[in-house]
Parts: C-alpha cells; structure tokens; sequence
C-alpha cells in the first residue's frame, strides 16, 4: 500500500496523533464481547460449571479414599488392597479432570507439582524417586511442604506405598508405623491442598477470573490456552511418550508409567484427554474456547481440534490394559495413539494460541 505525506503544521501534527492514539486500542485492552461473543459469560461458565465442580469432585472423592487406606493401613490384607486400588483410581481420575487448571490458585498451591509429579522411581540421587520416599518412610524425617520434596508425594507417591508388589509385605512388618504415617501425610497433604484451592476459587478468586477477559500472558483465557498445550506436551512426554521410549532411543521404560503400580495407566490418561476436551469446550454449552473460536471465524480449526480429540481418545481406548504391557506388545496402537497426539499438540500449541492470541512460555517437557 502506498501512502502520501502532507505538510502539517505542529498543531496539525498533534491533534492526528491525539485522535490516533485514542481511536487505536491496545493488543491488551479489556475487550469482554469480541465478534459478537461474551467473554465474562464464557468465563463464568468455566468457574460454575466446570473448574469449581472439577475440583469439588476431587475434594468429594478424597474421603472414600482416606477411608479405604485407612482401613487397608490397620489390616494390609490383599482384600483391603483391592477395595483401596478401586478409591484410589477414582480419586486419580478426578484428579486429571483439574490437571489442566494449575492456573490461579492451582499455581499458587503448585498442585499438580505436589500432587502429581511423575513417575515415582528409582533415581540415583537418593534425595529423589523412590529412594527418597523409601527413606522418609523409614526415618519418619520430612516435610512435604518444601518445594524439593514434590516427587516424594502425591498420587504417585501413594501409587508406589500402596501398590507396589511389596506394599503389603511392608505394611504388615514389625515397625512400619513410620510408613503408615506417611502414607496418611501423603493423604492429609493432597486435602489440604485441594482443600485450599476450592476455598479461593469459591472466595474471592471466581470474581477475578471472570472480569479479566484479556488474553496476555497469565489472563484466564491466556492461562487456559497455555495449559491446554502443557498438558498435551505431558500427554506427548511424561504420560505416553517417556515410557514409549520416545527420548531414549526406543529403550521401553514401563516404570515411567503413570499410575504403574496400580495398572491404571490407560484410564488416567484416558480421563486426562476427556477432561482436557471438556475444558476446550466449557463442557459442550456454547460457552468454550471452542466457541470462541468459532466467534474469531476460525470455524474449521474447532472442528480439526475437536476431530482430533475423538482420535486421540479413540486410540487410547483401543490400547488394551495395562498401558506397561502395551508398550512391548501393542506397540502400532501406542505409535498411532503417539502420532494423534503430536497432532492435536501442535492444533492447540501453536494454531488455537495464535488465533486466539495467546503467547505460550512454558519450556516443553520434551525440549523440542
């Protein structure tokens, strides 16, 4: 395009600029209705009727499974294993369904930091893996509020006490008090948590979040989007593609699994990606990114990254259980399951942030 210049006198000069400037709005400027679509009641319903319920099913799932290891810990028999195995997959499930959400007071509480850091295993620093919580367990010497202690706790950590082949054995020794008290910190640490997380978002916070409908970096729409790609580089690295042997050359690590010991793998990421699309979809009301989407005349893209989602939880379900097994023996379904993934990462990661704006800045867990 090719512009023309006038000779303006300095009045002239300044009042363009003036009225330049005012007509001009920023990248970052409060915006609650673009194209047509509320951003405030999209918010809203994300608050109501998907993040506060998501984290009141977890809170609520909690108690039956205190229950359940509480009886398991005064009678480790293989009987109270299973009844806990069973309170222990719901309450995990319920868990990825508020993975997606560590924005907010979920950053603030770090909860998927503390609550799922993955997998517990053998490291060779004896202050990390394993070793770590075999060492807490015998000395009864922690404190699991400290940011280095993230993968001494959680689900994974109770994945490991409670199920391990051993788990049992251990519990049933003479002197292994120590090691049902931590099992009960570990419990008393996840409540606490979540606990913290569903008064703030019930409190103050929900007024927060509704009223920022900006998109820039930490805003709820910009948190959404970023954590939508977070956990699809998880659902990439950590949950399939670390024990898929994806960063060692093909070398299978079943171990790295999530939720090996129990063998519940395949339902927790199953029950990720579900939560993951209802999250995209503000839970199929109209009032979504999705939608959003479709606001911003990005029709097609919804529907690439809706068929996706169908894929991908089309071919996890094909994958048969347990996911450690799968990896050695169903290893085509695992590589299909793998490419659909690549897939719907890179629709969110970079075309769902780009039309909406959205500046991603986390590193990925893969480091490409």
């Amino acid at each position: 395009m090719n512009f023309k210049i006038y000779k303006l006198g300095g009045l002239g000069i300044v009042l363009g600029l003036l009225i330049f400037s005012c007509g001009k709005k920023s990248p970052d400027s409060e915006n609650p209705t673009e194209n047509g679509f509320d951003k405030s009641a999209m918010l809203a319903n994300y608050a109501d009727n998907v993040i506060v319920p998501a984290y009141l099913g977890l809170q609520q799932q909690l108690s039956p499974l205190e229950v359940a290891i509480n009886a398991f810990l005064a009678s480790p028999t293989q009987a109270n294993q299973d009844l806990t195995k069973a309170a222990f997959k719901l309450a995990y499930q319920k868990f990825e369904r508020v993975s997606s959400i560590q924005f907010g007071p979920g950053n603030t509480y770090l909860q998927n930091n503390f609550l799922n850091t993955l997998p517990a295993e053998p490291e060779n620093d004896n202050n990390a893996g394993i070793n770590a919580i075999e060492n807490n367990a015998a000395t009864g010497n922690y404190n699991l509020t400290l940011n280095s202690t993230t993968n001494q706790q959680g689900f994974p950590a109770l994945d490991y006490l409670l199920f391990a082949p051993d788990a049992i054995q251990k519990l049933s020794a003479a002197g292994s008090e120590k090691r049902k008290k931590y099992v009960q910190d570990v419990v008393a640490r996840i409540k606490d948590i979540t606990g913290h997380i569903v008064t703030d978002w019930q409190g103050t916070y929900r007024a927060t979040f509704v009223a920022n409908t900006k998109t820039d970096v930490g805003s709820p729409i910009g948190s959404m989007v970023e954590r939508f790609a977070n956990e699809m580089d998880k659902m990439k690295g950590p949950r399939i593609g670390w024990p898929f042997g994806k960063q060692s050359g093909g070398l299978i690590f079943p171990e790295k699994c999530e939720g090996y010991y129990s063998g519940i793998s395949l339902s927790l990421a199953i029950e990720n990606i579900t939560g993951l699309k209802q999250m995209y979809t503000g839970g199929g009301n109209g009032k979504g990114i999705s939608d959003y989407l479709i606001a911003l005349k990005k029709e097609q893209l919804n529907k690439d990254v809706l068929k996706q989602f169908d894929l991908v939880i089309a071919d996890l379900n094909a994958i048969p259980n347990p996911l450690s097994a799968s990896l050695n023996n169903q290893k085509p379904l695992v590589e299909t399951a793998y490419k659909d993934i690549q897939i719907l990462l890179t629709l969110i990661k970079t075309d769902v942030a780009s039309a909406t704006g959205v500046r991603i800045t986390y590193q990925d867990s893969d480091g490409d």
